[in-house]
């Protein structure tokens, strides 16, 4: 595998509240220079829902000598709000790959979720919801058509800013067209219990859609969360937050759970070996810290136990210091880079 990386959150919003908070820059910047120094990754992809802080966190990131993979994740918005921030972020990410960085810019990242009237709903929740109901089944039949012609006009936009490597990170029914991008990438990496029997065949598969169109693929999300029997969860990790309705801020833990890091760190390097094996380019481990969801002493209020992050963030303290800790994922991934 060409890199290995990491997912870094610098907010996503949801009903007006991000999942990275406060948003340091000295934080920031320390932490790129543990990524790079410690987790000794090869590249980082940068996440969130702030133009700004997207374009801070990418310039701290390549300063720190990481390929940089800038990529908007957006929520509750409407398309041409996608197509405002493809620009914007395009030409941060030309200013620093004439500066010298290799970056990779994405157009956006599971749009079909979370950008206004793809599915029913006005809210993430809804819309995930949507999913399960004919409505919603109804409605999936014409998103690859909408999406594509999204993504289109956003590659048209990126291209006229951005003269470096193009991509955007998928959902496996968007069924994308991938004539527009550089490299093919998607979310989907994580595998569950209900995945498992064919999470080797679809990796492969992915890239042998790759080989067939002559570009290289990417796993853009992997991992799982830190609690016993996560690894079986998937993509579902999360549900074991009772969530505030009215905030989409994490409240408890909605039952009692175990801390298996160990668990974490295997599932993680054993994701890694299948995409190593299938010829994925470069794959991304989901995440580095969920700052939202802190450890704390009560298991019952860890939030931490939920955190696919690879360290467990503190309460204490909330200057430019480190506030974190690493878990096992976190030796078990840089021992495997």
């Amino acid at each position: 595998m060409r890199a290995i990386g990491v997912c870094y959150d610098t907010g996503f919003v949801n009903r007006g509240n991000s999942t990275h908070e406060p948003f340091d820059i000295a934080r920031v910047r320390e932490d790129m220079r543990v990524i790079r120094e410690d987790l000794r990754c090869d590249a980082v992809r940068i996440t969130g829902g702030y133009p700004d802080r997207l374009k801070l966190a990418a310039s701290e990131a390549a300063a720190a000598g990481l390929e940089v993979w800038l990529c908007p994740f957006l929520n509750d918005v409407t398309e041409d709000e996608v197509l405002a921030v493809v620009a914007d972020c395009a030409e941060h990410a030309e200013r620093l790959r004439t500066s010298g960085a290799s970056v990779v810019l994405a157009v956006g990242s599971e749009l079909t979720m979370f950008v206004l009237g793809f599915l029913p709903g006005d809210t993430l929740d809804e819309r995930s919801a949507a999913l399960r109901t004919p409505e919603g089944q109804r409605a999936l039949a014409g998103i690859p058509r909408r999406v594509n012609d999204l993504l289109a006009r956003a590659a048209t936009i990126a291209r006229e800013r951005f003269h470096g490597k193009l991509t955007y990170c998928s959902l496996p029914f968007e069924n994308v067209n991938w004539d527009p991008f550089d490299i093919l990438a998607t979310d989907a990496g994580y595998r569950g219990a209900d995945l498992a029997p064919g999470y080797v065949d679809a990796m492969r598969a992915f890239v042998a859609e790759g080989e067939r169109l002559g570009k290289p693929v990417a796993i853009t999300e992997f991992g799982c969360p830190s609690f016993r029997g996560a690894p079986d969860a998937g993509p579902h990790g999360f549900d074991i937050i009772d969530w505030d309705p009215a905030t989409a801020r994490p409240l408890r833990l909605n039952g009692s759970y175990e801390r298996d890091e160990q668990a974490q760190a295997a599932h993680i390097t054993e994701l890694l070996d299948i995409l190593d094996a299938a010829g994925v380019d470069a794959a991304f481990c989901y995440c580095f810290a969920r700052y939202d969801l802190p450890h704390r002493e009560n298991p019952l209020d860890d939030l931490d136990l939920a955190s696919p992050g690879l360290v467990r963030v503190l309460e204490s303290g909330d200057g430019p210091t480190l506030t974190w800790q690493p878990k096992a994922a976190f030796t078990a991934l840089a021992d495997r880079i």
